[in-house]
């Protein structure tokens, strides 16, 4: 069981220290100046040479207990770790901006007195000649990061700008800045987005953002897009029930329309002036429903005169009303008495 306990100890000693490790390898050495004379200024008016160092995860790391190194004997693979320890400076505890952030900087003045604050460090930093500057971990045995700075004229500094060390002049120095934002202008666009947005969280509101838009724009297509076709399929059952007439079809019927009639009313007008408003087609058609009147109604029409013609009905005939009762008697040679006759009227 024991055994189990330090095994297990084992392990997670040696996953905290390859984590300690990792975040170490995070810092880096930014950008130095080694002849201040109108660069930045120190909290007590002093202009001195300084190194900045940078952190490059979106993750927290604290460099204090690191080291700073100025000299090339460090390098010494024979040296133990005290003897390369006493010949570099410690970065102090006690201050709070040793606990960098996300994608910070951190400045230290060179040649300095730490009894003037716990970023003030004693490294000896040549200005008049090529500088060696490195940064060891808190073990004092391994390298961090490494760079040789040449000779620079006062206020020029030697800066990282995307992975490559370049001389900057005074005007493009950035102490406690990242050095692309300001230098190199082509590329600041991505640099200044991830200093301002350290932890990604403006990133992520604007990926979901874009998505939400994205869906929104989506739904008022698609709804815009079925209203059209539901109209669209009414539009074609009212075809289908009633066909729409092709609107130059209706306008040219229009116009002619249109033409006849004001051919008809001008002629109208003109026959109105010769005949003294007088329309002879209506002026034939009275005369043509007076003959046909006259004609329809022609036998009607009486002189006033009675016509008598005279027509025997025999209803006074004597003989045949005295034979009515007796025998008949034949007659010889006897001629019958003249019987008035009534007349007929007509």
């Amino acid at each position: 069981m024991t055994n189990l306990r330090l095994l297990l100890s084992a392990l997670m000693f040696t996953s905290a220290m390859t984590v300690f490790g990792q975040g170490a390898r995070n810092i880096v050495i930014n950008e130095v100046m080694t002849s201040n004379t109108a660069s930045i200024e120190d909290e007590f008016g002093h202009r001195e040479a300084w190194i900045e160092l940078a952190n490059t995860s979106f993750s927290t790391y604290n460099v204090r207990g690191m080291y700073l190194a100025s000299t090339r004997d460090v390098l010494d693979a024979k040296l133990s770790a005290p003897e390369r320890i006493s010949r570099m400076v410690i970065i102090p505890n006690g201050d709070d901006r040793t606990n960098m952030g996300a994608r910070k900087h951190l400045l230290f003045f060179c040649n300095s007195d730490p009894a003037q604050g716990k970023l003030h460090l004693s490294l000896p930093v040549d200005s008049t000649g090529a500088v060696f500057i490195a940064l060891y971990n808190g073990n004092g045995v391994e390298l961090i990061d490494s760079v040789t700075v040449p000779c620079l004229q006062p206020n020029q500094s030697y800066a990282r700008i995307n992975g490559q060390w370049q001389v900057c002049e005074s005007n493009l120095v950035t102490p406690g800045h990242d050095n692309a934002i300001q230098t190199n202008k082509s590329g600041s666009k991505i640099d200044k987005f991830k200093e301002e947005d350290p932890h990604g969280f403006a990133m992520a509101f604007m990926a979901m953002g874009i998505v939400f838009l994205c869906l929104a724009l989506l739904w008022i297509f698609f709804t815009i897009f079925g209203i059209i076709m539901r109209h669209a399929e009414a539009a074609k059952e009212i075809a289908h029930k009633q066909p729409v007439k092709p609107i130059t079809v209706t306008v040219e019927k229009t116009v002619e329309k249109t033409v006849e009639m004001g051919h008809k009313t001008s002629n109208l007008l003109q026959e109105g002036f010769d005949k003294k408003g007088i329309d002879m087609e209506v002026y034939m058609a009275v005369i043509g429903m007076a003959l046909r009147q006259y004609q329809d109604d022609v036998h009607d029409v009486e002189s006033g005169v009675i016509t008598i013609k005279s027509k025997d009905t025999g209803w006074d005939d004597e003989y045949s009303q005295m034979t009515h009762f007796h025998d008949p008697i034949t007659p010889t040679n006897h001629t019958a008495p003249h019987i008035p006759t009534t007349p007929e009227l007509h």
